[in-house]
């Protein structure tokens, strides 16, 4: 298909994330940390779809841009998804660091 005949769906683009949020979420270890972590992002991964689908039947102009910019807004902390493969890195050399010091002690 080309360029010119996509066609834009918001709605369908938002459940895919919501999708790979998910399954991020459930890759994540078996730990108190990543439970939280898990936790959080699925609350705000998953909610922008149905935001989305709130404001298109939003009763004003002004209600679809207060629904819009929520929408946003969880987007952007469901962004944090990229530093938690950091922080999930960042706890396996923690955990290896631990260990080897345990071993050593």
């Amino acid at each position: 298909m080309s360029k010119d005949k996509r066609i834009f769906d918001l709605e369908e683009r938002l459940i895919d994330f919501a999708v790979r949020i998910i399954r991020m979420a459930e890759s994540l270890p078996e730990t108190k940390v990543a439970n939280h972590i898990a936790g959080q992002l699925i609350r705000c991964g998953t909610s922008p779809a149905p935001n989305y689908g709130e404001a298109q039947s939003a009763e004003s102009r002004k209600d679809f841009l207060h629904m819009m910019r929520i929408v946003l807004k969880e987007l952007r902390e469901s962004l944090t998804s990229d530093d938690t493969d950091k922080i999930k890195e960042k706890t396996k050399v923690i955990a290896l660091r631990k260990r080897k010091y345990l071993i050593m002690t």
